[in-house]
């Protein structure tokens, strides 16, 4: 049987949806698995030997949607479901399952502040669209995988960071998941192993003002690096400690531990996944933070102030001695 995946976007959405691509590929004999995605995020799926082939919409959807009626499918998984799917789905005219987006409840949500919406992770949520496959979940926890040429090389880590250090992920896509400069600070004065900070070019000239606290113990990767090369320096990390973001996805799936940190986001849905991971949350609930009159996830103001360090390194120590068996 052939099947064609579809998620466009983004990082972290794109990771979470590794388990259907890998457990299809597992538990259906016949399985051939190709993967629709935006070309900008084709480095996350190339080197997963799950995937037999990836379609990336260039220069536009309609000549892909070309290549993709020549693949002649059996079947489509849609685990994006807006518009532009829909129409991949009615172009190719195959018996398709779409990952239930829920959209009805968010409306109530965010027009009536009334949460129906289930507490089920989105991976078991994405899992439902192949269960009429007898596809289950196998309990794996999420894939990345890194090519040889994206690895990063020993000489690029600082010698002060070569026998170990800790991972802290400084940049989110929204600053309302983002901890405010201060904490980050106290993170980084407290910290008493090599730190590496991680993030896109955005997050450089953050991580720079954190760095100067103490060169030697605090490496600014932001910027530096692609994002598979960041994914390895998770990799390679002893632990991370993260905003909800990409790469918090990223690091859980490289087997890390991972622990994320969680405000204007909800972690029963969307914590990082897998058994050597946890998250701590601030003292102001969710649903607290998220139907306050001003609330507007476009904010440029971080929503993150009720999560003190002190919680944070709590929660980072408890992970670490469950996966380690420290005390």
């Amino acid at each position: 049987m052939k099947f064609l995946i579809i998620r466009f976007s983004s990082i972290g959405d794109i990771v979470l949806t590794t388990p259907v691509v890998r457990c299809l590929k597992k538990q259906v004999a016949t399985a051939e698995v190709h993967y629709l995605t935006k070309s900008s995020f084709r480095p996350i799926l190339a080197a997963n030997p799950y995937i037999d082939k990836i379609h990336c919409p260039d220069p536009d959807l309609e000549s892909v949607i070309d290549q993709l009626k020549r693949e002649n499918f059996d079947y489509v998984i849609d685990l994006h479901h807006n518009l532009r799917t829909l129409k991949v789905k009615n172009a190719l005219g195959k018996e398709s399952f779409s990952f239930n987006k829920l959209n009805i409840e968010k409306w109530w949500f965010t027009n009536f502040k009334w949460n129906r919406m289930p507490e089920r992770h989105i991976v078991d949520r994405y899992m439902d669209a192949v269960s009429s496959f007898g596809v289950r979940n196998d309990g794996a926890g999420l894939d990345y995988f890194i090519a040889p040429g994206d690895q990063v090389k020993e000489s690029d880590i600082p010698a002060s960071h070569q026998a170990g250090y800790i991972g802290l992920v400084i940049g989110a896509a929204l600053a309302t998941k983002k901890l405010p400069l201060h904490k980050l600070e106290e993170i980084c004065t407290a910290a008493t192993h090599p730190l590496i900070l991680l993030g896109g070019p955005e997050d450089a000239d953050v991580g720079a003002q954190l760095a100067a606290i103490d060169y030697f113990k605090i490496y600014n990767a932001c910027g530096k690096f692609t994002l598979n090369e960041s994914a390895d320096l998770t990799r390679r990390a002893k632990l991370i400690i993260t905003h909800d973001t990409g790469l918090m996805h990223i690091a859980a799936a490289t087997g890390t531990p991972t622990l994320g940190l969680f405000g204007p986001s909800p972690p029963d849905r969307y914590a990082p996944w897998g058994d050597r991971a946890a998250f701590a949350a601030t003292t102001i609930p969710f649903r607290e933070l998220v139907t306050a009159p001003d609330f507007d996830h476009r904010n440029t103001a971080s929503l993150m102030d009720s999560l003190s360090v002190d919680a944070a390194e709590e929660a980072a120590r408890l992970l670490w001695a469950r996966v380690t068996g420290a005390s």
